[in-house]
């Protein structure tokens, strides 16, 4: 296991139980594997999101990552369900006319990053791929975007660019 500050890296998979151990934690947390990345809520997240889930995003899917530094800019739509106070928290779902975003936007000096999915289009599609419309949806739980307050947004980019799925990089990345 590689230790960098928040950041470690490992050759094997780390087993669960020694995952959930960083359940406690005040931050939401990056897991970063060949296949996919997983954001794994602390429990007052969740519960201020009204989710019992973490959140699953095929590699695969992710069209972009950006980091910002004002990620109170990027907020779109309507709170449904989630818990904000402006310019202090946002945390849960946002609806909007195209679809739904996921926040977990902590203070007002921290920057975020943002992760945009890859929606399946529904246009031009036959009956039989129609039939498929349910498992298309579930993709990352249905989110258009993905924005999350972090300390070490340029890290979770770096994994992600460094993890590819053919390559001989690290298994996984946890950022926290």
């Amino acid at each position: 296991m590689l230790q960098f500050g928040n950041v470690s890296a490992s050759r094997a998979h780390v087993p669960d139980a020694v995952d959930a151990t960083r359940q406690t934690s005040r931050m939401a947390d990056f897991h970063v594997y060949r296949d996919r990345v997983e954001i794994r809520l602390s429990r007052a997240e969740k519960v201020l999101a009204l989710r019992r889930d973490d959140i699953v995003v095929p590699r695969d899917s992710i069209r972009s990552v950006a980091i910002t530094s004002d990620p109170w800019i990027w907020i779109r739509g309507v709170r449904s369900p989630g818990n904000m106070i402006p310019l202090t928290l946002a945390v849960g779902t946002w609806k909007f006319h195209g679809g739904k975003d996921f926040l977990v936007l902590k203070g007002k000096q921290r920057s975020a990053v943002v992760i945009d999915i890859e929606r399946p289009d529904d246009e031009g599609r036959g009956e039989q791929e129609a039939d498929d419309a349910p498992a298309r949806a579930e993709v990352a739980d249905g989110f258009s975007r993905i924005i999350v307050s972090t300390q070490h947004a340029s890290q979770l980019v770096e994994a992600l660019r460094d993890i590819r799925p053919d390559g001989d990089g690290p298994v996984d990345e946890v950022i926290s």
